[in-house]
């Protein structure tokens, strides 16, 4: 069995304030979880010192969520293994309501000559002819559109 890369070894109050917690009851189930995985793994010599396999079948958790848990506690401290990963924010958001307004007057407007209806390609080629943007995918465009209801039927 490979060595374990993070051990975690808890302090008599870190191991108290996990106890209270866990003897509580009164918190999120996630967080019970992960105080019961630190507490299982603790190294310390009033510690168990289990190994990850018998932490994942005596709290029925994965693998990596036992792993995580070390790391995080190992590299940050109690608070934040204790705690859900933040997500990650909304990146760039292509629309303001300018270009959606655009949009919209363009799908619901005649299509080119010579095309029967606006395809989700033309209306990507025309956000970027009108220099709305320097480049659109047309998925963007179907996934916009979408969003905000618009049937191009």
């Amino acid at each position: 069995m490979p060595a374990k890369r993070y051990k975690v070894t808890l302090t008599d109050a870190e191991r108290q304030d996990l106890l209270a917690l866990v003897s509580t009851g009164k918190a999120a189930a996630y967080k019970l979880t992960r105080a019961r995985i630190l507490l299982q793994a603790d190294q310390s010599p009033p510690g168990p010192a289990w190994s990850d396999e018998h932490i994942c079948q005596a709290l029925q958790v994965g693998r990596m969520t036992v792993e995580r848990t070390r790391q995080t506690f190992v590299e940050i401290g109690l608070e934040a293994a204790l705690k859900r990963k933040q997500r990650a924010t909304p990146g760039y958001q292509k629309f303001d309501g300018a270009k959606e307004a655009h949009l919209l007057a363009v799908a619901c407007s005649n299509p080119p000559e010579g095309q029967k209806r606006w395809t989700l390609h033309l209306l990507a080629d025309k956000m970027v002819e009108l220099q709305h943007f320097a480049s659109i995918s047309h998925e963007t465009i179907r996934q916009h559109l979408k969003k905000v209801s618009l049937s191009r039927g």
